[in-house]
């Protein structure tokens, strides 16, 4: 471990932070994005994060919209958005805690566990800016996802 966390917990944060912006970028559902990704991308950008880290987020976003053929969409929660938007860093924090909540809690490799989280209805709670839910502890956004219901 290099820093303050384990250098794949770090290349999850990015893999998830680069689904955001993509989704933001295209205005669609995140799970849009995962989906025509797939799971052999989503696992090269996780497996090659630290690389594509050190180059710029725009680049790296417009190649795989043009790989993954990724058309633009109507789905725009920063727009729609009623009060401070959080970033796309931030939103990958939060996704990178459920995946790995999920890893923990089910025994899943970590690609099968993001497309989880990004399948559950836990996503679009997280995805709407107008609620307080993206910013609720990890620990609660996971039990959400894992017992099916909000507390």
């Amino acid at each position: 471990m290099i820093g303050r966390e384990n250098q794949k917990d770090n290349d999850l944060f990015f893999t998830c932070s680069l689904i955001d912006y993509i989704a933001r970028k295209t205005k669609n559902k995140r799970v849009t994005v995962v989906d025509k990704l797939g799971k052999e991308t989503i696992a090269k950008i996780y497996d090659l994060a630290d690389v594509y880290h050190s180059d710029n987020i725009e680049t790296v976003s417009d190649d795989f919209i043009a790989q993954a053929n990724i058309s633009i969409g109507n789905f725009d929660n920063v727009k729609s958005a009623k009060y401070a938007v959080p970033s796309h860093w931030d939103i990958g924090k939060v996704y990178k805690r459920l995946v790995l909540g999920i890893v923990r809690e089910k025994g899943l490799s970590i690609v099968d566990a993001l497309f989880e989280a990004y399948h559950s209805f836990v996503s679009d709670k997280i995805d709407d800016y107008n609620s307080s839910f993206y910013y609720d502890s990890p620990q609660n956004i996971l039990n959400a996802y894992l017992y099916n219901e909000i507390e």
